[in-house]
């Protein structure tokens, strides 16, 4: 059995035993996902109306202005229908797999009842094709949040939404919102994204250089910090991987992987979606990167963005020019608008290249080029040491009962992207007890950054302590989170570059009994 068999066998094939596994975690005296624990924690929020919802995940085409794509999509939109409920509501959300291929729903950032966290193999089967699965939880917290698959490459084709929990007694102040989700595409164009991981695996093997960065030692890698690197672009042995991808502010390289195009709400730059307003229409625009691959780097085109969430929970309001954000990540802003038509512009960042909408409040206004760049760009970039937690969800002082480090290993001339130098396994889990202060420690010594994400739980970051479930961790860098572990279940950390996680960047947290 090849290496990417081993591993399609551990995120895949394993699942279908999840039974087994799942009375082997008993056997090892940790929370099964739906267990007594389980059962009590839902209990304890206090679970609200029920709200339904059907999710189809189905083939289809997608239309991205102008380049029409065979995918897979949630219904026949992309992104997806989004789910919106009210704080305390229970989503009762029925997932109809029309897929060629196994799949299942996260709900990304949402500390829901391990049961419906759907990691195939830890906390449910996977949903086979032709087969329906029901996710039942209650959203705790309000905020923006959305949902995709957690099974191998599937992310990185049209299988994502919004989830948007609202919050009866909202404390802000606006007249409308906007929800903009950001992505790298390929799929239906270039190939697929398992055809990306199987090239990047099998580059690997052969010891190919050919990309620059990583220790690879290969040929066609431009400084990136000197003016005069080449534009980035797919490479001419291997059609899927990023040349020449490179960002001071990713502390070098950008990307493994080549996307022919960057959307904003499922359009290319050349067809933008159009946001209408009126001039000072004071609007929330509620920012999610649902990307395979890419950071991006985020403004509105003559105007400064108040942050005021960021993952979903508060923080003190703070002024930006420009935000960049990883895979996984969401920051809520507010922007009264001027008169005219605006670009918002996600550059992808260090990749030469952009996703785009329009903001418009004036029928008259010209609107700017496609490829313009707003000079907010290259302003001030909010940084996360000037983010604050709001105090209705700061962390209370206390020093952590256990402290677990992962290091974060692997390189791309290997491909062997890991957890503490082990791949993903499923039998791997380590231990945290309920009531526990835990603290993280991310330590990064590859030279590439990884986008963490924690399930299940929201995270208080270094020591100004905003709440977050997802955390870039640059090169040579470590990153310290501190969580309280109140969701008993067991819970997968990774990274949120999907074909990092895929070559086996994830591990486990399990709850004891």
């Amino acid at each position: 059995m090849s290496a990417i068999d081993r591993r399609l066998f551990l995120r895949a094939g394993l699942a279908a035993a999840g039974g087994a596994f799942l009375a082997a975690c008993s056997r090892q005296t940790f929370v099964t996902p739906g267990g007594p624990e389980v059962r009590a924690a839902e209990a304890a929020r206090r679970p609200g109306p029920v709200r339904e919802f059907q999710i189809i995940a189905q083939e289809g085409e997608a239309d991205l202005g102008g380049v029409t794509v065979r995918t897979w999509m949630y219904g026949d939109r992309l992104p997806g229908r989004p789910i919106r409920v009210r704080t305390g509501e229970v989503v009762r959300a029925r997932l109809v797999n029309r897929l060629p291929e196994e799949t299942t729903v996260h709900w990304h950032g949402l500390g829901v009842r391990n049961d419906a966290d759907g990691v195939p193999g830890v906390t449910q089967p996977p949903v086979a094709p032709g087969a329906e699965h029901t996710y039942e939880f209650t959203a705790p917290h309000p905020g923006t949040y959305w949902f995709h698959p957690h099974h191998g490459t599937q992310l990185d084709r049209g299988l994502y939404a919004p989830l948007i929990v609202e919050d009866p007694a909202e404390p802000l102040s606006y007249d409308d919102e906007w929800v903009v989700v950001l992505d790298d595409w390929l799929d239906g164009v270039t190939g697929t994204p398992d055809e990306v991981l199987a090239e990047l695996t099998a580059m690997a093997k052969m010891g190919s250089a050919g990309h620059g960065g990583h220790g690879s030692g290969g040929p066609g890698h431009g400084s990136g910090h000197d003016g005069h690197a080449p534009t980035p672009s797919a490479s001419g042995k291997w059609p899927h991987m990023m040349m020449n991808a490179e960002s001071d502010l990713l502390g070098g390289e950008a990307g493994d992987v080549y996307h022919p195009h960057y959307l904003v709400n499922g359009r290319v730059a050349a067809a933008p979606e159009t946001y209408q307003a009126k001039p000072g229409t004071r609007v929330r625009i509620r920012l999610i990167n649902a990307s395979g691959d890419t950071a991006f780097r985020v403004a509105l085109g003559g105007h400064r963005m108040t942050v005021t969430h960021t993952d979903g929970f508060p923080v003190e309001p703070v002024e930006t020019d420009a935000l960049l954000i990883g895979m996984g990540e969401r920051y809520d802003v507010l922007v009264t608008l001027a008169d005219g038509v605006f670009p918002l512009v996600a550059a992808a960042e260090g990749k030469r290249a952009a996703a785009r909408a329009l903001v418009r409040t004036s029928a008259k206004a010209r609107a700017p080029k496609a490829d313009a760049r707003p000079a907010e760009l290259e302003g001030r970039i909010l940084s996360y040491d000037r983010l604050v937690p709001a105090d209705a969800v700061r962390l209370a002082a206390k020093a952590p009962d256990r402290t677990i480090t992962f290091a974060l290993t692997g390189s791309m001339a290997k491909y062997d992207w890991a957890i503490n130098g082990r791949p993903y396994d499923p039998e791997v889990i380590e231990p945290v007890r309920s009531g526990e202060r835990v603290r993280i420690r991310f330590v990064n010594g590859t030279l590439m950054w990884h986008p963490m994400h924690v399930h299940g739980h929201t995270f208080a970051l270094g020591e100004r302590g905003v709440r977050k479930d997802t955390v870039i961790v640059l090169p040579d860098a470590t990153v310290t989170v501190d969580f309280d572990a109140d969701n008993p279940g067991i819970w997968a950390v990774h990274c949120h570059n999907i074909y990092h996680a895929a070559a086996g960047m994830m591990t486990l947290l399990g709850y004891q009994v």
